[in-house]
This record gives C-alpha cells, sequence and structure tokens, in this order.
C-alpha cells in the first residue's frame, strides 16, 4: 500500500483506538479525574454543591405545585490544552520506505508519544488533587510528628474515617476511592494498626485491594509515577498525600457528580494517517490530545497531608 504524501491529512482510525485505550501503570489520576467527553474547546466548568449528592422528597399531594431542583452549577471558566506529539518509525525498520508501515510499528509509535502526554496529565491531575488551597477547612488535615501514620502512634484508620465522614456530612455521599502517593501508601501499610489486622502476612504482602476492603473503599489506587527535573533530580508526582473522593464507578456523561473530571474533546486522544519525512528518512505518526482535568465536586474530596 502506498501513500499520496501530499494528500490531506485525517484520523487513523485503528491507530486512534489504541491510544484511547491506552493505560500506564501506576498512572492513579484517571481514578480521581474520569475522562468525559466534551463538544467544545471551552466553556464553564459543571460544577456540584451538595445538593447534587443528597435525597430528596419527591412526593406532591394532589394538585399541588410539583417541586423543582437545580444542582450543577456552571463554575470557573476552562480551555482545553491541545496537546499533540509526534513520533518517527525510521526508514531502517522497513524494507521498502514506500511502504506504510504496520499496525505494530504505527502502535510503538504512537504508544511511545502516549506514554509521554498521560504522564504529562498525571502531573497537571496531581497538582489539582494535592493543593491544599483547594479545599476548605473541613475537608484537609495535615500530620505531623507523632500523628504521622509512619509513627507507631499514627492512627490511619481514625484519620481516614474522620475524613470519610466529613465529606458524608456535606455531600450525603461517601468516598469510595483513595489516591495515596507511593510514600503514603509505605506508611499506611507499615503502620502497627494495620499490620496487626494482617498478622499473619508480611507488612510487604499487603496489597492496596487489602487497604481498600479494610476501609471499605472500592478502590485505592498507589501513585507509582516520578517525574525528574532539568537537573535529573526524581521527585514522587503524588508527594507525600492522600486523597478520598466520590467519582462515579463508569461515568458517562459530566451531568454526573464527581469530585472531578478529565474534559476530553470528542474523539480524543486521535492518531493522524502517518507521512513520510524524507529528511528525517521516516514515517511520522502525530497524536492530538485535546484535554484538561478539572475539579467539579470538592465537598465530595479530602485531603491528607504528610502521611509518611
Amino acid at each position: 500500500m502506498t501513500m499520496n504524501q501530499t494528500g490531506v491529512r485525517v484520523v487513523d482510525p485503528i491507530l486512534s483506538t489504541v491510544v484511547q485505550g491506552y493505560r500506564l501503570p501506576g498512572l492513579i489520576g484517571e481514578a480521581l479525574f474520569p475522562r468525559v467527553p466534551v463538544g467544545v474547546a471551552g466553556g464553564k466548568v459543571l460544577q456540584f454543591g451538595k445538593e447534587a449528592f443528597q435525597s430528596y422528597n419527591t412526593q406532591r399531594a394532589p394538585g399541588t405545585g410539583t417541586k423543582r431542583i437545580t444542582f450543577g452549577y456552571l463554575g470557573q471558566p476552562y480551555a482545553l490544552e491541545n496537546h499533540a506529539l509526534e513520533a518517527p518509525v525510521p526508514r531502517e525498520w522497513l524494507r521498502d520506505a514506500k511502504v506504510i508501515p504496520g499496525i505494530d510499528l504505527g502502535t510503538r509509535a504512537t504508544n511511545l508519544t502516549m506514554r509521554v502526554m498521560l504522564k504529562a496529565l498525571e502531573a497537571q491531575q496531581a497538582a489539582l488533587a494535592t493543593n491544599a488551597a483547594n479545599y476548605d477547612a473541613n475537608h484537609k488535615l495535615v500530620l505531623a510528628g507523632a500523628t504521622k501514620w509512619s509513627a507507631a502512634t499514627g492512627t490511619p484508620k481514625a484519620d481516614i474515617e474522620a475524613a470519610k465522614e466529613a465529606v458524608r456530612t456535606t455531600t450525603g455521599m461517601r468516598p469510595n476511592v483513595m489516591g495515596i502517593s507511593a510514600t503514603g501508601f509505605k506508611a499506611l501499610r507499615e503502620n502497627p494498626t494495620v499490620v496487626d489486622r494482617y498478622k499473619y502476612v508480611s507488612k510487604e504482602s499487603i496489597t492496596a485491594e487489602m487497604i481498600a476492603n479494610l476501609f471499605d473503599l472500592q478502590k485505592v489506587v498507589v501513585g507509582d509515577d516520578i517525574v525528574a527535573d532539568d537537573a535529573g533530580v526524581f521527585t514522587d508526582t503524588w508527594g507525600n498525600n492522600a486523597i478520598l473522593a466520590y467519582v462515579p464507578t463508569t461515568p458517562s456523561t459530566l451531568e454526573e457528580p464527581s469530585y472531578g473530571y478529565t474534559y476530553t474533546m470528542e474523539g480524543h486522544p486521535l492518531v493522524e494517517v502517518p507521512y513520510w519525512d524524507a529528511n528525517a528518512k521516516s514515517w511520522i505518526y502525530g497524536v492530538s490530545f485535546e484535554r484538561v482535568p478539572v475539579l467539579t465536586g470538592i465537598l465530595s474530596g479530602f485531603l491528607i497531608q504528610n502521611p509518611n
């Protein structure tokens, strides 16, 4: 199969499906900020207060008016960020440079770009979730000294239950997800009160699933991602934090109340049909990902800082 190099670049539907399903192990941002499609590149964030989470009396007497509720209001403006990268498939990988690379080579190239893009998105999601300024005084806790989970006197169960109750009393919903940094998870599973619950296994054998069961959560996700600065110094993307949040299991629209979402342009990420770059002697695969993470229901989240 040959390609008209002067033709209009269009979307590659097969590889677009590949990148839309691509996930990178160790990234947890989408557990707190699941992707939901939007049809416009800018607008207002649909935010949710306690009204969106609570129950209502819908009964009416004959002849009386029907109650009316409104929840979800237009908050801060958002603008989708257009992220794009390209990756080459060198001619040396092919027997004939006029032949478009097969699906395997194309997948390798596009997955490389998606890895970089998802790590960038993870950093944005973590920055939102771990910013204490985004939470009110009743939805955050700073641990220090003897109260840290890494201390023998730390009380993670009491702290987590108090956080769940703070969310419940302001939204009517309990957090179902906990996102925790790698260093925070280490402190949690090595805390004496947690180890005592699993006294017949080693602390290294305590898994995120076991922690989720212990604290009655649907899932606990551990942020293993790290980033390096220009000097080559590595830091944990999620720092030293734990975030409890209510997030719908399978959200389909942005109208469903949630701690956060990643607003994503419909059809994104997408892969363009590859084009030949004679100078690089390579086929070039371009990936575009138009998206932005937003906090939509901050009252349904709780931040615990410095567990380790």
